[in-house]
């Protein structure tokens, strides 16, 4: 069963975001996008290898304010952060190899 995505309850604020040590990759979309679940295996297979990324799924919607604070549009944007600094965003993976791609910028 797929890790749920934070609710806006539980997803933390921007500081903490920003404060976060190492390498942390922040997913943004909802259970129910068809783009966010297709994207799912994509983040697992290039996530697999590397143990030290945090993962965060962050609930998006109208509103939220960890989502805006990014200025997250569309779904699912993945934003590579290393010591709480955004380094690469991705919208929409096409393949693991694209996320790849953006991990090596972090």
């Amino acid at each position: 069963m797929p890790t749920p995505y934070l609710s806006e309850i539980e997803a933390p604020a921007r500081a903490s975001v920003n404060a976060l040590p190492g390498w942390t990759l922040l997913e943004f979309g909802t259970d129910w996008c068809g783009h966010c679940r297709a994207a799912q295996t994509l983040v697992a297979q290039a996530l697999g290898p590397f143990p030290q990324w945090q993962h965060l799924k962050i609930e998006d919607g109208s509103g939220r304010a960890l989502g805006r604070s990014f200025r997250v549009t569309l779904w699912p944007t993945l934003i590579f952060l290393r010591d709480g600094q955004e380094l690469a965003r991705l919208v929409r993976p096409a393949s693991a190899q694209d996320i790849l791609t953006a991990m090596s910028k972090a």
